[in-house]
């Protein structure tokens, strides 16, 4: 378990060992609003240091960028204009809902997921320096011409977002994808810039780096020049040096990979209206009269279950069944955690990756006003020979407002972890929103992949099995299906339109050219 120092006027769940652990921060929902029309798409980036965590190099500090402290993000994220609302801490990672979105940081790599008119690339020469300054990985002394201290070279980087609603209200290096893959390349050598889908209709955007990236120099003779760090993590040998034996010795190294994301538009407003405070309010009020009645109380004096998310008050409460009907009616009728938590109940989002079969995952989910909804859940691998050997996630975002409505489904969490299909798990986020458009992208490393592609393999039957069910979400037309085999990735886009859906032909669209 992660020891971190928890300021008093923070709360943390009680756990067990193993157990991921939930820190609240309450300044930080101060006069957040979601009034206006939003940009719900978000910005992706996925930054990798090594292969696994167990791959971190001599250099690096133990537990590798979990060392980095939530302070030191929070600099960051005010680069990227967004606040930490709350953590939850776990063995493998640490899990941030953000005030637009969300952030996972693993010892060897490091997700960021923003929405809105959020800077995501604008953080991202800070967290290459978080990286060397104070996790200790293996870094170029050139970046001083930046205002930095260091940079440390990624193994791999990703960033992809869907096209946006509002092109012309974002700012920064994402006012276009032209724009974002000169940013990108400015920073990476031999990166490849990609558009999944109709340039004239809904699209996906990704930028991908190879495993042997490499940092694109400035025009300055400093480049490969040494510049100091911490003491206690800098290399024995010259960085460049460092670096090249340290990108040497993973080439050889098979990643395990598994990333499905569903991107929903046009809400049924029926499913939309469960992420305004008003109706979530009522849900509450409801449930709240209910635990209070003397029947419930009566039936359910033996019952010793916990609530699946563990998750806390904005007061800082323990929030389970038998705490929650004492809580003050306050809780219940303003944006927070616990209205998150009666959403996440209420909407169905916690079956998705039940307690039946993970009985460590928790869930943070936050309701803002007077509309929105997000939530992390952090997902411990069911344990094996008496510990838990890796945590996944998943994470969910609605914009339900009906001019922009939008909703966001990802996770990591491996197939052959669930013993359910792929489709399975889209049928049922699907069905809580019941978009009249939606994408899903599914992204494999090469060495995980179960052939989906539909290239042939030792499990094609499985492979054409699985193509097939994907092809059949129930109450929805499959329009378009895009493979792509990339270095190390095998990528299907795949999208859809609802059956009895009446928005017409022409998709809404952001971006009509580069």
């Amino acid at each position: 378990m992660v020891d971190i120092d928890i300021p008093q006027k923070y709360a943390v769940a009680p756990t067990g060992e193993g157990t991921p652990h939930l820190t609240i921060h309450p300044e930080a929902t101060i006069d957040l609003d979601s009034t206006n029309a939003f940009e719900g798409p978000e910005k992706l980036l996925e930054v990798w240091f090594t292969p696994s965590p167990n791959d971190l190099p001599a250099s690096a500090l133990p537990g590798g960028l979990k060392n980095v402290s939530a302070e030191t993000w929070k600099e960051m994220l005010d680069l990227v204009n967004c606040k930490v609302l709350s953590v939850v801490s776990s063995d493998h990672l640490d899990a941030y809902l953000l005030s637009e979105s969300s952030m996972f940081v693993f010892p060897h790599k490091l997700i960021l997921k923003t929405c809105g008119t959020t800077t995501l690339l604008s953080g991202l020469p800070k967290m290459l320096e978080i990286a060397a300054h104070c996790a200790g990985f293996p870094y170029i002394g050139w970046a001083r011409v930046n205002g930095l201290l260091a940079a440390a070279t990624p193994y791999r980087v990703f960033y992809s977002r869907k096209n946006f609603l509002y092109p012309d209200k974002q700012r920064g290096p994402h006012r276009s994808w032209r724009d974002e893959v000169r940013f990108l390349d400015g920073m990476f050598i031999g990166g490849s810039a990609y558009m999944v889908g109709k340039m004239n209709g809904e699209h996906w955007y990704l930028y991908i780096t190879g495993p042997d990236t490499r940092l694109t120099p400035p025009s300055s003779p400093e480049w490969g020049s040494h510049v100091k760090v911490r003491d206690d993590v800098r290399l024995s040998e010259s960085p460049v040096d460092a670096i090249s034996s340290h990108m040497d010795s993973m080439q050889m190294q098979t990643v395990e990979d598994e990333t499905l994301e569903v991107l929903m538009t046009d809400l049924d407003p029926e499913n939309a209206k469960q992420f305004y405070l008003d109706h979530a309010s009522a849900v509450a009020a409801d449930k709240l009269s209910q635990l209070r009645s003397p029947a419930h109380q009566v039936a359910n004096m033996d019952e010793t279950e916990v609530d699946v998310f563990g998750n806390v008050s904005a007061e800082g409460d323990d929030f389970t069944p038998s705490s929650d009907a004492s809580l003050s009616v306050d809780e219940y009728t303003t944006e927070g955690h616990a209205l998150g938590t009666i959403v996440s109940e209420s909407c169905g989002l916690s079956e998705v990756y039940p307690t039946s079969r993970y009985p460590d995952a928790r869930i943070d989910a936050y309701l803002f006003t007077p509309c929105g909804f997000s939530a992390n859940g952090v997902i411990p691998a069911p344990e094996q020979d008496g510990r838990f050997n890796s945590t996944h996630y998943f994470t969910v975002h609605v914009t339900p407002e009906s001019q922009c409505s939008y909703a966001s489904f990802e996770t990591n969490v491996p197939c052959r972890q669930t013993g359910r299909e792929t489709a399975e798990i889209v049928e049922q986020v699907v069905n809580i929103f019941r978009p009249g458009r939606f994408s899903v992208t599914l992204f494999e490393a090469k060495s995980s992949s179960i052939g989906d592609v539909g290239i042939a393999t030792d499990g094609g039957y499985i492979a054409a099995k699985r193509t097939g069910r994907m092809d059949c979400i129930k109450g929805y037309r499959r329009i378009e299906r895009i493979v792509h085999d990339l270095n190390g990735y095998d990528l299907v886009f795949r999208y859809y339109h609802r059956e009895d859906w009446k928005g017409g032909a022409a998709p809404r669209l952001g971006e009509l050219s580069m």
